[in-house]
This record gives structure tokens, C-alpha cells and sequence, in this order.
């Protein structure tokens, strides 16, 4: 049998070297996929940080309609607000 002609060598060489680089760097390709791969565990840290964030402000808007006493302690720490009656004592060194 004779060798087959360079020049077909060549071009199988050429389309494999074609086919690598799409597989590595075309659309949908590795790199591609490792970046959403990223991106999908950054949005995933994200969520959780809101969710706890979500669940803290559920547990104080219950705590908010359950009872005066919260509003009444954030009445006096945020607000300086004092009860009808009291008398506010301010000590100073």
C-alpha cells in the first residue's frame, strides 16, 4: 500500500487542532462552562445571605405583632421616647 499524500496528514491535523480549540474555548465550551459554573455558586452565596437576611426580618415583624414590649424597647433605645408618668434620669460622669 502507498502512504497517503502529506497535504491529507495536514488537514486532519489542522480540523482536530479546529475541533480542540471550539472544545476549549468556543461557545459552550469548557471555559465557558466553567465560568457559569462560578457564577452559579456566587448567585448561591448570594441567595443564602438573603434568605437568612429575609428569615431575621420575618422573626421581627412577628415579634412586632405579637407584642408591645418590642415596640415599646425600640421606642426607647432608637427614639429616646419616654412612658407617660416617667421620669427620665440622665447621669453623667
Amino acid at each position: 500500500m502507498s502512504k497517503p499524500p502529506f497535504w491529507l496528514f495536514a488537514l486532519l491535523v489542522l480540523m482536530l487542532g479546529a475541533l480542540q480549540y471550539r472544545l476549549w474555548m468556543g461557545d459552550g465550551g469548557f471555559a465557558e462552562i466553567n465560568e457559569l459554573n462560578q457564577q452559579i455558586a456566587t448567585q448561591q452565596n448570594e441567595n443564602e445571605r438573603l434568605l437568612e437576611r429575609n428569615r431575621i426580618l420575618e422573626a421581627e415583624v412577628l415579634e412586632l405583632k405579637r407584642g408591645l414590649e418590642t415596640v415599646e424597647e425600640r421606642a426607647r433605645h432608637e427614639l429616646g421616647m419616654v412612658k407617660e408618668g416617667e421620669t427620665l434620669f440622665q447621669l453623667t460622669e
